[in-house]
């Protein structure tokens, strides 16, 4: 399934140059929406960053459909919403929310068990 993404290879700029991947939803990458909610779980290897990026618009089956997620670099992601920019050093097992006012605020994170 090709995706047509919001973004053109032309249109990012470097915004960082922390190393490894991500997940995002196409919510974001598609659709152009900003990052709604984020969380930093523990890496699942040496190239995973462990954030994972969603609108909080997505619906359950997508936000669990491995075909609505993409795997970026971080400063691919950050292009698409740069607010994002200061909590990308958070440490693994932090949880963000964006506030009716526009800002992230932290929220308990709940790892998936299992």
């Amino acid at each position: 399934m090709d995706k047509e993404f919001k973004l053109k290879p032309h249109e990012f700029v470097p915004l960082t140059d922390l190393p490894g991947y991500c997940f995002a939803t196409d919510d974001i990458t598609v659709g152009g929406k900003p990052i709604g909610y984020m969380y930093r779980e523990m890496p699942r290897n040496e190239q995973d960053s462990g954030w994972r990026f969603f609108s909080g618009d997505e619906t359950d089956e997508e936000a669990n459909d491995l075909n609505y997620l993409g795997i970026y670099g971080l400063n691919t992601i950050a292009n698409y919403d740069q607010s994002i920019l200061p909590l990308l050093n958070s440490p693994y097992g932090t949880a963000f929310g964006k506030s009716h006012e526009g800002d992230f605020v932290e929220e308990p994170f709940f790892p998936e068990i299992g």
